[in-house]
């Protein structure tokens, strides 16, 4: 048996054992290190995906950890391998798949949301969602790579270029990742966020921000582009003011790259996308490349994922966390200690 975080009701989360899965022709056993605490673990919390989510269901796709053992038929793994995984399964025969996204599989299994996920000690899955990490990159940092490769494939749907001017609306931690990738990527940065814990941290790694109580963010844009507006938008916030504001803030032919999941049907000033002739692009997943694009920058430095974890709690004190996030406050990313950071080959 396995210590797991289960999803048993709204609002009610337990640490129960669960049956230790060995790895199929296919599979790979892994020893989750840390698992991050996400915006959708927090819907599923909430009750949001009951429709969705079958119960108990073992919670969290953000990952670190080794592998421990190998399935039948899986070459190039080892016990011990330090890895993460893209947690993706897709059935490569619906419409999506066959037109070359996989990663938006019409009948996709999201592993963590669809299928048991990673907040356990064990955990198997399919050895073609391993994405290798290098030996130099501690393993509580590397929890952030799943986030991270999400703010590189949507910086890459919005087609964001070296020099262009680019507002972030949201300062959590995907926003805060999309504008460090952005700025990565050559652009000319600035995060739009209320809570002033946010603001500090995004200004901690070198970001610009606003706070849009403060300011009139759209007149300051037209100060810091001469009048032009902003290149793109990401609206990262879920909320009617931040899509208004993401709107506005864009110049002519501008591209607003919708992250944020929002739960009901929202205003939109279509005369502006008609008067500038804006586009509006949606992102929602990623693929391989993209999570090796984001191993790469975590490793690297150019994401300072130590800045953005806020604390580390063992497994059994994950429900606890939940309610911290809930609570907001002075917290940007929550991991989940599973107490397996050295495991190798099973003992």
């Amino acid at each position: 048996m396995t210590l797991a975080v289960r999803y048993v009701a709204a609002r009610t989360l337990d640490t129960a054992p669960v049956q230790d899965v060995p790895p199929g022709a296919g599979e790979v056993e892994v020893a989750p290190a840390y698992v991050g605490i996400c915006g959708t673990d927090l819907h599923i919390f909430h009750g949001d995906m009951d429709a969705r989510v079958s119960t108990p269901a073992v919670l969290g796709h953000e990952m670190s950890g080794r592998v421990v053992r190998i399935g039948e038929g899986v070459e190039g793994w080892a016990p011990g391998d330090a890895v993460t995984v893209m947690p993706l399964r897709w059935d490569d025969t619906c419409p999506a798949c066959r037109s070359g996204h996989q990663h938006i599989c019409q009948h996709l299994d999201f592993i963590g949301i669809d299928s048991p996920g990673a907040m356990q000690q064990r955990w198997t899955v399919p050895a073609s969602t391993l994405v290798r990490l290098p030996a130099s990159l501690a393993l509580d940092r590397a929890a952030l790579v799943e986030p991270t490769a999400v703010a590189v494939h949507d910086v890459g749907r919005a087609q964001v270029r070296d020099g262009e001017r680019v507002v972030v609306v949201g300062g959590g931690p995907v926003g805060v990742l999309i504008a460090l990738v952005a700025r990565a990527a050559g652009a000319d940065v600035r995060v739009v966020e209320l809570s002033a814990h946010r603001r500090l941290l995004a200004e901690e790694c070198g970001l610009t921000t606003w706070d849009p109580t403060a300011v009139d963010v759209p007149a300051l844009v037209g100060q810091w582009t001469g009048d032009a507006g902003a290149d793109v938008a990401f609206e990262v916030s879920g909320a009617a003011a931040g899509v208004d504001t993401a709107v506005d803030v864009l110049g002519v032919r501008g591209r607003l790259c919708l992250v944020a999941i929002h739960a009901r049907p929202r205003e939109v000033n279509l005369h502006r996308f008609f008067w500038r002739e804006l586009t509006l692009v949606g992102a929602r997943l990623y693929d391989r490349s993209d999570f090796e694009r984001a191993v790469t920058l975590v490793a690297d430095g150019a994401i300072p994922a130590d800045r953005l974890i806020s604390k580390v709690v063992p497994l059994a004190e994950a429900p606890a966390a939940f309610e911290a996030l809930e609570g907001g406050g002075d917290v940007m990313k929550i991991l989940v200690d599973c107490g397996n950071e050295q495991q190798g080959e099973r003992a």
